[in-house]
């Protein structure tokens, strides 16, 4: 009984001692404990360039300088329920639009009831608040009514922006950097004109409480 004992106990014993063997091994020979980073990355991250930053966002004038109206109208179709944007169009849950572009943030639009929280913002509507209203409502002007979450294309953006110009605004569209103009110290391009704050998302609208 002991020398079968001993004989199974000497098998543990020598597969335990092979397997450790083994394991060293193989650990020395795919250096297992080399904690260094790759000479090829596992996969790319989308939207960033090998030994580059983030993709350089594109400026809002030159967005808006290649942006189509009639697509920015298709859009705002969907902005109906809430807003008109006729002359002397009656107010809705949202304001009427109507000249927008140049108009003092949180006035006129025929006595609406603008909210606190954009009367606070001040100003007026250059291109670049309505490009961050409309990128975000509630990070533009946290604390509004406004439901609408935002659009998160530029391009989008800048479609429904020069609608919204061409009734009852006509601003003149801040002309685009040249493209050997050189880059904001932070990396971003320099906004074309007034202010820009705002934060993106989904859906469409404009401006309204």
């Amino acid at each position: 009984m002991d020398d079968r004992f001993n004989t199974i106990a000497g098998w543990v014993l020598g597969a335990g001692i092979v397997g450790l063997g083994l394991a060293i091994v193989s650990s020395h020979y795919f250096e297992a404990d080399k904690h260094e980073r790759p000479e090829t990355m596992g996969y790319a991250v989308e939207g960033v360039a090998e030994g580059e930053g983030a993709a350089k966002e594109v400026p809002l004038a030159t967005l808006l300088a290649a942006a189509d109206p009639a697509k920015g109208e298709a859009i705002f179709a969907k902005c109906k329920s809430c807003h008109t944007i006729n002359e002397g169009g009656a107010n809705g849950i949202g304001p009427n639009l109507h000249g927008i572009v140049g108009e003092a943030v949180g006035q006129g639009a025929g006595g609406f009831a603008f909210s606190d929280a954009l009367k606070s913002v001040g100003g007026e509507w250059t291109f670049d608040k309505l490009n961050a209203w409309l990128t975000s409502p509630k990070a533009f002007a946290p604390g509004t009514k406004m439901t609408f979450a935002g659009l998160s294309k530029p391009e989008d953006r800048a479609n429904i922006i020069v609608y919204l110009n061409s009734q009852g605004s006509n601003v003149p569209l801040p002309p685009p950097p040249a493209a050997d103009e050189a880059p904001a110290a932070d990396g971003a391009a320099a906004p074309a004109a007034g202010e820009a704050t705002g934060a993106p998302a989904e859906g469409a609208e404009a401006p309204a409480t």
